[in-house]
């Protein structure tokens, strides 16, 4: 990227920020849009099918990996390529479970799978982008006073391996991967898991606060980052949120692959999204 992008990048920054309060004006905090009702109907499933649906994307998570690092030690990988094919495998691994409880042990039953969606309601491309314009001021805001925090506490917290593979790797098939797993994989995973799956489940079930922050904090937690962590459960918070207001989970993969997509461009062009 030329060296003069960094200017251009942090304007843009200062864009989405702005753009992102608008929006968030516009669709969550006016009275207007406070009224409005949710559009996500209940999982209806058994306890019993819920922890199957858990523990058939935890084993498939862990299992895959597995395989694929058994193969790793024969293929003469370099520790970058390991990191990204592990990551990929991980993902590929839960989204294998997701699809085994939806495809395997779900087709007998009446209830609706994790990623059932009503059949009409916004555009979920275009609500998708207003999400991810309302999520980059949250994220923005909750980041600079995690990161206070940690150096008050005298916590050192280094970005996630992902980003410094991404700033030192060069062009080609390691950031090739890197990008189908941070903007196609790992975004459509996640959703399905975190959202479709626990969210929609415990909604109706748990408090609306634990209902709202167990998901995202264990969304969080996955990506075994310190730094993270804070902005990545509120990301998580306001996803749910979304997902709740149009009843798409299509809407949240949208805004998820246009937040990594974002914060991709923002760390290859030296700027901290």
């Amino acid at each position: 990227m030329p060296a003069d992008a960094s200017p251009l990048l942090l304007a843009a920054q200062i864009g989405l920020i702005l753009g992102g309060l608008a929006a968030l004006w516009r669709w969550a905090l006016r009275p207007e849009a406070r009224r409005s009702a949710a559009a996500l109907a209940p999982w209806d499933i058994t306890v019993t099918d819920f922890f199957l649906f858990l523990w058939l994307v935890l084993c498939s998570g862990l299992l895959v990996p597995f395989a694929a690092g058994a193969w790793f030690k024969h293929a003469g990988l370099d520790t970058t390529m390991k990191l990204i094919l592990g990551t990929a495998a991980f993902q590929l691994g839960l989204l294998g479970g997701v699809l085994l409880f939806r495809y395997g042990f779900r087709r007998h039953a009446g209830a609706a799978a994790p990623a059932a969606t009503p059949p009409a309601g916004p555009n979920p491309v275009l609500a998708g982008g207003a999400v991810f314009l309302m999520a980059v001021p949250v994220v923005f805001v909750v980041s600079l006073a995690w990161q206070g925090l940690l150096d008050l506490a005298h916590i050192p917290a280094p970005p996630q391996e992902a980003i410094d593979v991404l700033r030192h790797a060069k062009a080609g098939l390691p950031v090739t991967l890197l990008l189908i797993c941070a903007l196609g994989l790992a975004p459509l995973t996640e959703e399905l898991i975190f959202r479709a799956g626990i969210f929609r489940y415990a909604r109706t079930r748990l408090p609306r606060w634990a209902a709202l922050l167990g998901p995202s904090c264990i969304f969080g937690a996955m990506h075994v980052n310190l730094a993270s962590f804070a902005p990545l459960v509120a990301l998580g918070v306001l996803f749910s949120l979304a997902y709740e207001r149009t009843g798409r989970i299509t809407t949240t993969i949208v805004a998820h692959a246009l937040f990594n997509l974002t914060a991709t461009l923002f760390v290859l062009g030296g700027v901290n999204l």
